[in-house]
């Protein structure tokens, strides 16, 4: 099993507060660091120092940090034009070396549209949008260098695109797409993902899940086994009891709902529940760090839960 961590700034993150963050997960042996993708803070906190743009921070990231993934868990649709995300994503690509994983998604977080004057159709056109965004996104990169993009969109028309900038990955960054549709978001995962996450579900929920979306890549000739099944779970991991208690405090969370629905415990307990995850058809685990200052925490889960995770 693969352990990533992933992060919310929409409660309120710096830049800098990001880049330790990043920094102590790819010196903590994480393969990957990722992001969220919103503008407004969820819940009753403050959300200061304020959010900060996904693909602007990664872009600092790509610079000042050497081996680890990056990416968005994940960006929404209606934040964006496919043009412009997809020369903005490349570019970071570039940047990176070729270290980003592109996350993305048809967005649902209608008040931060309001807060920050974007349009929030309603859910039908929204997944309209995304699933041809992502066609078109995908389609600019992989076009062949000397080649014209052209795709006449519901939402968006390409007239002899030169699809410039190409991403360092070739044909493109690997597409994370997560969500709990039954129909069209397993059709999308088959035809572009390479990540397919199942955030916050229930261990009992995630086979027959995985399983749908196994049946899309059957269906049209692709092997599942080549889509990695992911999770996303918060972490609330310490050596003792008191480490556990305080560190659930510090997110205003009760110990017992984050054993039952997250990843809490002694490094014992973390370790029994990424191999349930693991049984369940799980090979890569985000885990949410909402406390960005307590950076032993990421470093003591790099040393006391990821080296037993490597055989899961």
């Amino acid at each position: 099993m693969e352990l990533r961590t992933f992060t919310e700034p929409q409660q309120g993150a710096s830049y800098d507060d990001l880049l330790a963050v990043a920094l102590a997960s790819e010196s903590a042996g994480f393969t990957g660091f990722m992001r969220s993708d919103h503008y407004l803070v969820m819940g009753d906190g403050s959300g200061l120092p304020g959010p900060t743009h996904a693909w602007i921070t990664l872009a600092g990231l790509a610079r000042d940090t050497s081996t680890i993934r990056l990416g968005t868990l994940v960006s929404p649709a209606t934040f964006y034009q496919p043009g412009p995300l997809a020369i903005a994503v490349a570019q970071v690509d570039q940047m990176s070396g070729g270290r980003i994983d592109f996350g993305f998604g048809a967005g649902w977080y209608e008040a931060e549209h309001g807060a920050y004057g974007l349009d929030f159709p309603e859910m039908g056109e929204r997944f309209d949008r995304y699933e041809e965004y992502l066609e078109q996104i995908v389609g600019l990169w992989s076009t062949p260098d000397g080649e014209t993009y052209n795709h006449d969109g519901q939402f968006h028309t390409f007239t002899e695109s030169p699809a410039l900038p190409k991403p360092a990955q070739r044909p493109g960054p690997p597409v994370v797409i997560g969500g709990r549709g039954k129909t069209r978001t397993p059709r999308l995962v088959a035809t572009y993902a390479s990540d397919f996450n199942v955030p916050f579900m229930a261990l009992a929920d995630i086979p027959e899940t995985l399983a749908r979306v196994d049946a899309a890549c059957e269906a049209i000739d692709r092997d599942p086994s080549t889509v990695v099944k992911s999770a996303a779970l918060v972490a609330r991991v310490g050596a003792t009891e008191a480490d556990i208690e305080r560190r659930a405090a510090a997110i205003g969370r009760d110990v017992d709902e984050l054993r039952e629905n997250g990843l809490a415990g002694t490094y014992d307990e973390a370790t029994a529940k990424l191999a349930e995850f693991a049984a369940a058809g799980i090979q890569r685990v985000y885990l949410q760090i909402l406390d960005l200052a307590d950076l032993d925490h990421v470093s003591e889960i790099g040393a006391n839960v990821l080296p037993a995770t490597a055989d899961l």
